[in-house]
């Protein structure tokens, strides 16, 4: 039986960055826990957003959440008023969740996403969207495809879906996969990502695997810093 490695975990350090940068040893535990409730609740209120990340920093007395959006305007608002809003939103779900009043200092940032099409957890969101919406999956699996492949800056891409496809009784998995996606490679630079699709006949669940172009110039950038 094969054993399964997430291809961002398994690149750490490479060409893949942690999603949470701090460090503590007695704190740990409760640092997690903010963590888990943050991202949770961001991806579910943003999903029509476009979330391709969210990251979050940690200094003695601040929190940076940094989310990374396709479709940023949805998430900022006018004026920025969503942003703000969004704030007290998380403030008040931690007090709530750790049942303590948050003291630190929390700035939520928003980027855009240029290169959206070709991100594996946008992708994703969208075929849990067109599933949603009942559209045949072999036809959303076929098209996704085909419209990742065309971009230049893509070599490969493979995506997998499993659960009760078209509403068989029995579930089942199907994938599609065009170009190469070296697994065992760690300098590839693999965008990784999965989903789920909730459907009247029950959860679909999406895997995504971007293969991209490395950049040579970027490595040596990284090597001479």
């Amino acid at each position: 039986m094969g054993q399964k490695v997430n291809p961002v975990a398994f690149r750490l350090g490479g060409t893949q960055n942690w999603r949470s940068r701090w460090f503590t040893t007695k704190r740990y535990q409760e640092f997690l826990k903010e963590d888990y409730f943050i991202r949770n609740f961001l991806a579910t209120k943003l999903i029509k957003a476009g979330v391709d990340k969210i990251e979050i920093e940690r200094s003695n007395n601040s929190l940076d959440v940094i989310i990374q959006a396709a479709r940023p305007g949805l998430i900022i608002g006018r004026g920025g008023s969503g942003v703000e809003d969004l704030k007290k939103e998380v403030k008040s779900l931690l007090a709530k969740k750790l049942k303590k009043s948050i003291k630190m200092d929390l700035r939520l940032s928003v980027e855009e996403v240029k290169d959206a099409e070709i991100r594996a957890a946008v992708i994703g969101q969208g075929m849990a969207e067109q599933i949603e919406k009942r559209m045949p999956f072999r036809r959303v699996l076929k098209q996704t495809i085909e419209r990742v492949s065309q971009s230049r800056d893509v070599q490969g891409v493979k995506i997998m879906l499993g659960g009760r496809l078209d509403g068989n009784e029995i579930a089942r998995r199907e994938w599609l996969k065009k170009g190469s996606i070296p697994s065992q490679t760690m300098r590839a630079d693999i965008d990784y990502a999965q989903t789920t699709a909730f459907t009247t006949y029950g959860t679909i669940g999406i895997k995504v695997w971007v293969f991209k172009k490395e950049d040579l110039n970027k490595k040596k950038e990284d090597k001479k810093n």
